[in-house]
């Protein structure tokens, strides 16, 4: 069973969308700094003018993700190691994959206010997805 099995069953997809909306938040509360501040605020700005946006980008991006992901679950799961674990060794691989989904996504939208915001957050992008990873390895651990 791979990823994508896993999402197609609607019972552990809305769980693992829980899982990982939760795991956004925490990693925006962990922010730091005046960089940390700037994301709070930005997050608590989007969450108050539209809220849900954070789950709907979830939700749309997750097979995206999932089939990003999958080649590195493999991966554990063909070396004998948990996928949390495996992740968690290769935050830097996981996190570009992640990277190139929403790079793709960014690229192709059609509204330039998307892409610019993108741009300016995408420099910091690639620590903040890091941090994310492990979290992520053990969200997918749990349903795969």
């Amino acid at each position: 069973m791979n990823l994508n099995d896993v999402l197609n069953d609607e019972a552990k997809r809305a769980s693992i969308i829980e899982d990982v909306c939760r795991l956004v938040d925490d990693e925006v509360g962990k922010q730091k700094g005046l960089g940390g501040v700037a994301v709070k605020a930005g997050y608590k700005l989007v969450q108050g003018v539209k809220p849900g946006f954070v789950r709907g980008v979830v939700e749309t991006l997750l097979p995206e993700f999932a089939a990003a992901l999958e080649p590195f679950r493999q991966q554990a799961l063909s070396q004998g190691q948990a996928v949390g674990g495996y992740f968690a060794t290769h935050t830097q691989e996981v996190s570009e994959a992640l990277l190139a989904v929403t790079d793709a996504r960014a690229q192709s939208s059609e509204h330039g206010s998307v892409k610019g915001a993108y741009g300016k957050l995408r420099g910091s992008a690639r620590k903040n997805v890091e941090s994310a990873v492990p979290g992520l390895g053990r969200i997918i651990e749990n349903y795969g």
